[in-house]
């Protein structure tokens, strides 16, 4: 799909809406969005002119960025653990395609395996629905993330409320 300017002003699919997660450097290099999907966590982003390197590409750095949170938040509204921080031990990224400058890119995940003291996950992210990139990641299980306005727990559309 080709891309005007103009495209990347253009406002989310249908039922996403604007979060904040990740704490500050991804707000910062955001705006992300988010849905609750098939009883998954899709995250997405427009990739804007902040976001792309000097091919008119989003930039590898952002979409890495864009995976780690993706993985690593599905597994607190995914798997049957307390919203925790999550710090990365391992992540591994195949890029396959470019998601150029006005796409829409999004992504879902997979949670694998779920210790005491680890998860284990993996998401595919898309740009206009062809797929962009495959990551798999290893998190250690943290301290308990509290309630606050910069970091606080998703309340999406469809997403079942878990006791907190």
């Amino acid at each position: 799909m080709k891309h005007t300017s103009e495209d990347a002003f253009a406002p989310p699919p249908t039922g996403f809406e604007p979060v904040q997660i990740g704490g500050a450097f991804a707000t910062h290099n955001g705006p992300l969005y988010a849905r609750w999907h098939d009883e998954r966590l899709q995250l997405g982003f427009r990739v804007g002119p902040q976001h792309v390197n000097p091919g008119q590409s989003c930039h590898g750095g952002m979409l890495g960025m864009f995976a780690d949170i993706l993985i690593s938040t599905a597994a607190q509204y995914q798997a049957d653990i307390p919203r925790q921080f999550l710090p990365t031990i391992s992540l591994q990224m195949d890029f396959m395609a470019n998601a150029p400058l006005g796409s829409w890119v999004q992504g879902r995940a997979d949670i694998l395996k779920v210790t005491r003291n680890l998860v284990f996950s993996q998401g595919l992210v898309q740009a206009d629905g062809q797929t962009v990139l495959r990551a798999s990641g290893v998190f250690k299980r943290g301290p308990l993330l509290p309630d606050t306005a910069s970091d606080h727990g998703l309340r999406l559309p469809g997403m079942p409320q878990r006791a907190s």
